[in-house]
């Protein structure tokens, strides 16, 4: 499978960094927002959901609504900006400074391999606690569409408002979606490593050497 999209994650407040813009932290002096659309060149579109800033000129960039309002709502913004006949996206936080174009072939083969009855939605690292890592995944447009169709539909009841997903946890949205899961066993460092905090920035430089 060769033919995706991708969505870069790139929200949040980074309340653990001091609110800096975190996905523009460099690492290795490379911001870690560049080094994931690095690692999905060749998707088509990327679409970065978040600051913009000095980017490549193929990358689309949007916000979530309301700015702020978490993975969920990103992620229904980036895919807004998809074409209809989309079949996979790569779906990633913009604070994965050890993602590699080969660990995101993985996943889309992992997807690919998925054939016949009980084929998967998405494919997604677990980390070395055994912990699911819904932004370092790839997954089926189709039905990541309809699970967003559905929780935003289910928290508008008895409110009144229509697409409400701010706020939502991505705990909710794949709580819709028969995900696989898959755990990194390549050499190298983890290309699931997210960085919250300084330390883990370091922690990176370290990997990165």
């Amino acid at each position: 499978m060769t033919a995706y999209a991708a969505v870069v994650l790139a929200g949040g407040a980074a309340r653990r960094m001091g609110g800096r813009d975190k996905p523009a932290v460099p690492v290795h002096g490379r911001p870690m927002r560049d080094r994931v659309l690095a690692a999905v060149a060749d998707a088509v579109p990327r679409v970065l959901v978040g600051r913009g800033g000095s980017l490549p000129a193929d990358v689309l960039v949007t916000r979530e609504e309301p700015a702020g309002g978490g993975p969920v709502a990103a992620t229904a913004a980036g895919l807004a900006l998809l074409h209809p006949d989309t079949a996979v996206v790569a779906l990633l936080a913009a604070d994965l400074p050890l993602l590699s174009r080969p660990a995101v072939g993985v996943l889309l083969d992992a997807l690919a391999t998925g054939a016949g009855p009980g084929v998967p939605d998405g494919v997604c690292l677990l980390d070395d606690g055994g912990r699911r890592q819904p932004l370092c995944g790839v997954w089926r447009v189709p039905p990541l569409r309809a699970a967003l169709d559905r929780l935003a539909a289910r928290r508008a009841e008895g409110t009144g408002r229509v697409g409400a997903l701010a706020g939502a946890s991505m705990r909710e949205l794949l709580g819709e979606l028969d995900v696989r899961e898959l755990s990194w066993s390549a050499a190298g460092p983890p290309p699931w490593f997210d960085c919250d905090t300084d330390s883990d920035v370091r922690r990176a430089e370290e990997w990165t050497r």
